[in-house]
This record gives C-alpha cells, sequence and structure tokens, in this order.
C-alpha cells in the first residue's frame, strides 16, 4: 500500500476592521477530522482543487463556509504547514487516503456588514461545517482548536499578527 499524502487545503483568516478574527464551532467529526470538547473551533479551511488557484479556492471555501464575499486581500502564509490526523478506525471516508493536510493560509480584510456571515447554510452543495461563529483575538486561536491542529494555528498567528492590530 503507497504511503499515505497530505491534502493539499487552504486555510482563510477574516480579520474585521478591528483586527479580531472569525471562528466557527465546529457541528460534528468529518472522518478523522475530529473535534474535541473545548476545542471545537476553527476557521474556515477547506481542499485546493486540482489545479485550483490556491486565492481562488481560499474565496470559494469562504464563501462556501460563511457565505462572505466582501473581502479584500491582505496576504498569505509564506510556506505550507502540514498537520497528521490523528488515529482513525472509521468507515473509509473522502479524506481516508489522506495523512493529514498541508495548508497555506489567507488573510481577508472583511469589507461587508455582519449580516453577510452566516455559517449554517448550505452553498456550493457543502454541508455546514459550523453552528455558529465568533469575532475572536487572533492569539487566542490556538487554544481553541484541536491539539493536533495547534501548532498551525500558532504559524498563523506569528505570520498574521500584524493584521489583527486595532486599525
Amino acid at each position: 500500500m503507497p504511503e499515505a499524502r497530505y491534502r493539499p487545503n487552504v486555510g482563510i483568516a477574516l480579520f474585521n476592521r478591528s483586527g479580531l478574527v472569525l471562528i466557527a464551532r465546529r457541528l460534528r467529526d468529518d472522518g478523522p477530522e475530529i473535534i474535541m470538547p473545548g476545542h471545537d473551533w476553527q476557521m474556515p479551511q477547506g481542499g485546493v482543487d486540482a489545479g485550483e488557484d490556491l486565492l481562488a479556492a481560499a474565496r470559494r471555501e469562504l464563501w462556501e463556509e460563511t457565505s462572505v464575499t466582501n473581502a479584500s486581500l491582505l496576504g498569505q502564509t509564506s510556506e505550507w504547514v502540514a498537520y497528521d490526523f490523528p488515529p482513525y478506525a472509521g468507515p473509509m471516508h473522502r479524506l481516508s487516503p489522506f495523512r493529514g493536510q498541508r495548508q497555506r493560509w489567507v488573510a481577508f480584510r472583511f469589507t461587508g456588514a455582519e449580516d453577510e456571515i452566516e455559517v449554517s447554510g448550505i452553498r456550493g452543495g457543502a454541508v455546514p461545517e459550523f453552528s455558529t461563529w465568533s469575532w475572536e483575538r487572533l492569539e487566542r486561536l490556538p487554544d481553541l482548536v484541536v491539539p493536533f491542529k495547534r501548532h498551525v494555528y500558532e504559524h498563523v498567528v506569528r505570520e498574521f499578527a500584524p493584521f489583527g492590530s486595532d486599525l
């Protein structure tokens, strides 16, 4: 059996005008992407399709998971960072062929009105992953996510710290 590989993925940090970032509460496990009590928050993220431009994937995922289209590009992380899925003994899943996810992160400034944000709807055929959302200080995020993603969030905090400052 060939060695499991990493799935290409993009994460999105959406900053408001006050320098806070959008986080959303996960509804349920998604195969090997599990949630743990007290660690059920994350920023939007999703797979990058074959041949898809990273920025296009980021805008697509942002819309699919939050309905946000009013956002201006701030920047992206300088390198790919990966995380491994925790052990998974469940049924075959779309993520089963992968060892984990390899991510680049894109930062946007939200330029719309908050009533544009809606995380529990179905867009683009995607099943909702989140139940609610909130604005949070960037440096708090590593404590809110599942431990197997914590080092990725610490990397994002370091790279995107300038965007988290009050305007």
